[in-house]
This record gives structure tokens, C-alpha cells and sequence, in this order.
């Protein structure tokens, strides 16, 4: 079975959030199990194009409307990341430095589409699967039975994998002059609302989907930013398959951005080893317990709640704890914690932008990772720190909730119910009291090592959808 991933993102190409490590680790896995699975995304100006060797396997060009854009299209030759690679570039368009945050991203993500069908249209490269990587990806479906340009794609099943219903990519119907040719009585298939809904059409459109975990999927029956009803009526081509976790990339007995390796049997001498590092260098006390959060500066992760609960968390239990921030985003949330910092240095240290290595570290350092999340599909974080032996503080929501059990019902976590910062603060004073019970924390840390949230069961899971 010949399957086409197709995505923003891929780590270790470009990432911003999860969809990378899905994408740079789900047709891995797949391959193992025998299926032939790549990965097409855009070129972008970055380091990894230029570390790698690649050839140009296609050469064209493709109409936006009144202009004309060449198509190229790169094939990184080793195989490095365990599958083929292939980059789309169009000049103008697919040839920048940044994922998203483009005034004209909209024509991008058509761009792309656009010149990724055209390509194999001309070169006959038909594939068993397309799988369509969120709403950026999300007018495949349509693409390939409604605009004549495709008709050698025609009947191609399509799979469509939701990461974040909050993005959906509407835009004015002005929009469909860049969009290949086709009759305009199918025009429904695109439309919500009076707008182009590239996350509505793919769910119209494609054979069938998923949500990135069965919580998740529940939720969007009821909160889905407006598509509620589009679930009902599609509800029989919908499935929730959790994501896994690459655990080549992520394993803390071989991990090479840590200054101290360590398994299971060993974990609480390594994160100790680990925790006197990145307290050293951010000049806090290693015999304190300590919290970190790791993600992006957004409402839906809970981040505008970070500054109120590290300042209640330390005022209230008179300075007993540490806590280390890593990400970006909102610029006001990153103004009130640098405010923070100056305030609270002895306790709080934060580090703005997004850094592999650092986020490994704090995995490996931190005794609780907190995610305080509104609305998290699946969440990979509590993955990450529970593999690293970092007990998970989560709010009770989409994937937290089918992976994070509260240790009050024989789990290995610590669960709160609302999105607020008293909860928060409450399940942190919780964590405190565990932390004072060295034998409860070290069996904390064993079970937490030992859970199984690889990709290999997803990727069975994913297959089965394939065969839908």
C-alpha cells in the first residue's frame, strides 16, 4: 500500500507544535510494518535542506488565478528519516523561512495542494492513500474527484487526520479563483457558512477521518467551532486514534541532548544528575521540587493562566517549589512572566522561544510537567515527561484524559477538571504532598517509565482506517 503523508509540518524538518513529531514519526513505523509510506511538504529556507542531499524529481508549473508559478519538486536521496522525503517549492510562494504567520498563507496552503496533485498528475504517480495532514491539506479530497486537472488522481482514497479543530482555514469565497477548475454547482462541498472551510470540506470529502484520540474526537461532537452538525452528519466515516510517540527520539537511556543518561531502573539518580544541570544554570535550588511547562504561549494551552499560578503557587506555599517555562507566543502572556522573573528569580526562571534540546532537559529534569490546557487533541508532552519519569499535572481534557489516569484511581498523574488557575494551584499543592513521600514518587516514576505509548499500536490503528 502506497501512502502519501501530506503536511505542513515534519519533524525534523520544520516544526512548530505536534503535527511535526506525528508526521516525522507515524509512516516510520509505518514502513516497519511493511507499508510504503511518504512524506510531501514545502520547501522551506532552513537548515535541513542545505544538511542534506537532494535531487529534483519534477519540474512545472502551475496558474493562481492570473499568475503563473513554477512547481519544483525535491527528493531527499537517503531516506534519512526512515521514508521518502519530498519537498514543494514555488518560488514566491513555498520558499520561505517560517511555517505560518504569511498574509497570504491562504494561497500558500492552495499552492501547495495545487502543485502537489499537478505533479503527480503529470508524472502518473498514483498512490493507494492520501493522507491529509489538518485543514492545511484539507482541499485534497475535493481536488482530486471535482477539478478536471486531477482526473488521473480521481478515486484515490483519502484519509483526513484532525489535530486541531480551533483552525480550520476559512477564508472568502474570492479565494476559489486560485483554486483549479471545476463546476461550480460543487461549490457546496467546500462551503460553511458562506466561506471556503478547507476543515469542512475534508470531512465532507474524504473517506474517512480521525481525531487525534477518542477524547478529542467526543468533544468536537459538541465544540467544534461551529462544525457540530458536519460531525452528526458525518459521524459514520469518524474514528479516534491516538497518537503514539517516536521512541527512537524519545528515550532517556540514549538520548543525546542530555547530560546524563538513565532508564527506569535508574531514574531517580539520572533526573537528579539532570535536575542539578538546569538548576545550575538557571540559579535554582536542585533540592526543590520542580514544575516545568513546555508549549506554546496560546489561550487553548492554558498559557494565559501560567502567570496566575506560578505566582499563587509560590506565594502560597512560601517558596517550596521551582518553575521553569520554555516556549513563545502571545507577546502580552511573555510580558507578565518576564514580570515574573524579575519578581520571583529564586523560584521561577523562564526561556522564550522554542528549543529541541531544552524541552528534552526538562524532561528528563523536572519531577512534574504541567499542561493546564483548554482544549489539547492529544498532547504529546505528558508522553514525552512520563517516558522521561515526570509525573503529569493535566487538566481533564481530549487526550489527557485518555492517557493520564489520577492517582487517586490507581493512575500515575495528577488530573484537575476546570481551566482555571485555582485548580491548577490546588493539583500543584497535590503534587507537593507526593513529592514528600520518596516512595510513592519513586514508584510514580517507575510506572510512569514503563508505559507503552509507541507508535506501533497507531500505526495498526491507522492502517485499519486505510481499509475503511
Amino acid at each position: 500500500m502506497k501512502i502519501f503523508h501530506l503536511s505542513m509540518e515534519c519533524y525534523p524538518v520544520a516544526k512548530v507544535g505536534g503535527l511535526a513529531d506525528v508526521v516525522g514519526a507515524l509512516p516510520k513505523y509505518q514502513n516497519k510494518m511493511g507499508l510504503d509510506a511518504s512524506v510531501i511538504m514545502p520547501w522551506y529556507n532552513n537548515p535541513f535542506f542545505y544538511n542534506h542531499e537532494f535531487e529534483v524529481v519534477f519540474d512545472g508549473f502551475i496558474h493562481q488565478s492570473f499568475h503563473m508559478y513554477q512547481v519544483q519538486v525535491f527528493k531527499e536521496k537517503s531516506a534519512a528519516l526512515g521514508f521518502d522525503l519530498y519537498l514543494v517549492k514555488i518560488p514566491g510562494l513555498l520558499d520561505r523561512e517560517s511555517v505560518y504567520g504569511y498574509w497570504d498563507e491562504s494561497q500558500q496552503f492552495i499552492a501547495f495542494q495545487h502543485g502537489v496533485l499537478h505533479w503527480l498528475s503529470a508524472m502518473e504517480i498514483r498512490p493507494d492513500i492520501f493522507h491529509c495532514h489538518d485543514y492545511h491539506t484539507g482541499l485534497v479530497p475535493f481536488m482530486i474527484d471535482n477539478c478536471y486537472e486531477f482526473q488521473f488522481l480521481k478515486g484515490v482514497k483519502t484519509v483526513g487526520t484532525i489535530h486541531n479543530g480551533e483552525y480550520q482555514g476559512s477564508m472568502d469565497w474570492m479565494m476559489s479563483s486560485f483554486l483549479p477548475h471545476f463546476d461550480g454547482w460543487r461549490s457546496g462541498l467546500l462551503d460553511w457558512n458562506g466561506r471556503i472551510n478547507p476543515m469542512a470540506a475534508m470531512i465532507k470529502c474524504c473517506n474517512a477521518f480521525n481525531a487525534v484520540s477518542k477524547g478529542y474526537l467526543e468533544e468536537l461532537f459538541y465544540n467544534f467551532q461551529g462544525l457540530e452538525p458536519l460531525m452528526h452528519q458525518e459521524r459514520q466515516k469518524a474514528f479516534g486514534i491516538l497518537n503514539g510517540i517516536d521512541t527512537e527520539v524519545w528515550d532517556p537511556e540514549t538520548d543525546e541532548m542530555l547530560k546524563f543518561n538513565y532508564n527506569k531502573d535508574y531514574a531517580e539518580e539520572g533526573k537528579w544528575e539532570n535536575k542539578k544541570v538546569i538548576c545550575a544554570e538557571y540559579g535554582l535550588n536542585p533540592h526543590l521540587p520542580l514544575f516545568g511547562f513546555i508549549g506554546r504561549f496560546a489561550r487553548e494551552k492554558g498559557a494565559d493562566l501560567l502567570p496566575e499560578i506560578i505566582q499563587k503557587s509560590i506565594q502560597e506555599t512560601n517558596g517550596s517549589l521551582n518553575l521553569i517555562v520554555l516556549g513563545s507566543g502571545n507577546q502580552e502572556i511573555e510580558n507578565r512572566l518576564k514580570g515574573l522573573q524579575y519578581e520571583f528569580n529564586i523560584n521561577f526562571a523562564i526561556d522564550l522561544g522554542y528549543k529541541e534540546s531544552l524541552s528534552h532537559q526538562i524532561y528528563a529534569s523536572a519531577d512534574f510537567l504541567l499542561m493546564p490546557s483548554r482544549v489539547e487533541p492529544c498532547g504529546l508532552n505528558q508522553m514525552y515527561a512520563m517516558r522521561y519519569g515526570t509525573v503529569p499535572i493535566v487538566r481533564y481534557t481530549g487526550g489527557l484524559r485518555d492517557t493520564v489516569q489520577d492517582i487517586s484511581t490507581g493512575g500515575s498523574g495528577l488530573n484537575f477538571t476546570n481551566p482555571g488557575a485555582e485548580d491548577a494551584v490546588h493539583a500543584i499543592k497535590r503534587a507537593l504532598h507526593i513529592y514528600s513521600q520518596k516512595d510513592l514518587m519513586k514508584g510514580l516514576i517507575y510506572s510512569n517509565m514503563s508505559f507503552d505509548f509507541s507508535w506501533e499500536a497507531a500505526a495498526k490503528n491507522y492502517a485499519s482506517l486505510y481499509n475503511y
